[in-house]
């Protein structure tokens, strides 16, 4: 049976999945860069007979029963579900919200945007979203752990309006309602500073290299860039965006230098 390369990129990361192992781990492994078996599971790339013989030994299936019609991997994934009872998930693709810590990347971002007028809720939604994915891409942890919905307008944080209301309502944040260039504005002013001590140093570097990048940008400017983000992009309206899709994007968007030698 002659396998197309979406089914052989599918089996592999099926394989993958079942044996636990991130792609830079089994990228490494089997001496490619981590982008090569990204654009294999993705069908974007062939895969070589050495390099399939490499799986076969990592991952340990038979190039027989990796290369027939009835592949076991899926049949033995749902016996894995079935007997932890939870849905297969990428390692640490479902993040938890880390409330204090997001509290004080929002506050970090209006202070020192501080008399920036374009910074109103547009703006805000779209610096916490490419600190989050960027910080992802680059360190496959989770910084704030916020999960962004995939709206008309770009992403927007899960559970955003309850968490300025409480900072509102705390004396952390103060909302003002204006007009920027003619168009309606809700703006936040921070009340207090961040605490730097919420952050590690990785995290502020990352923090601080979207706010100078982007913190300029006006509201449609960095909604028409986020519309352009493959990991907005390829998501549902309404959806959840999935943090495992920031190891997709290609340049200008991608953020981290992948080791291209072995390709």
């Amino acid at each position: 049976m002659k396998l197309s390369k979406g089914q052989i990129g599918q089996r592999i990361a099926e394989l993958r999945k079942l044996k636990e192992l991130s792609q830079e781990e089994l990228a490494e492994r089997i001496k490619i860069s981590r982008s090569s078996l990204a654009q294999i599971e993705l069908a974007n790339r062939s895969i070589d007979v050495f390099e399939l013989q490499k799986l076969s030994e990592i991952l340990e299936f038979s190039l027989d029963d990796f290369m027939s019609e009835n592949f076991s991997a899926i049949q033995k994934i749902e016996e894995k579900e079935k007997e932890s009872k939870v849905e297969q998930e990428e390692r640490i693709s479902v993040p938890t919200l880390k409330v204090n810590k997001f509290k004080n990347v929002l506050l970090y971002i209006l202070e020192q945007c501080a008399g920036k007028p374009n910074i109103g809720e547009t703006v805000l939604y779209k610096l916490l979203y490419f600190i989050d994915f960027n910080y992802y891409e680059l360190y496959e942890e989770h910084l704030t752990g916020a999960k962004y919905r995939k709206l008309p307008f770009g992403p927007v944080p899960q559970k955003i309006d309850s968490i300025i209301k409480q900072m509102i309502d705390d004396g952390q944040l103060l909302r003002i309602n204006s007009k920027y260039h003619n168009y309606h504005q809700t703006r936040y002013l921070p009340l207090e500073k961040a605490d730097l001590t919420e952050f590690k140093a990785i995290e502020k570097e990352v923090i601080d290299r979207v706010i100078d990048k982007m913190s300029d940008w006006s509201a449609k400017a960095i909604s028409s860039y986020s519309h352009n983000d493959l990991p907005w992009e390829v998501t549902d309206e309404g959806k959840y965006i999935s943090y495992e899709l920031a190891f997709y994007r290609e340049l200008p968007y991608s953020v981290r230098t992948y080791d291209e030698e072995n390709e």
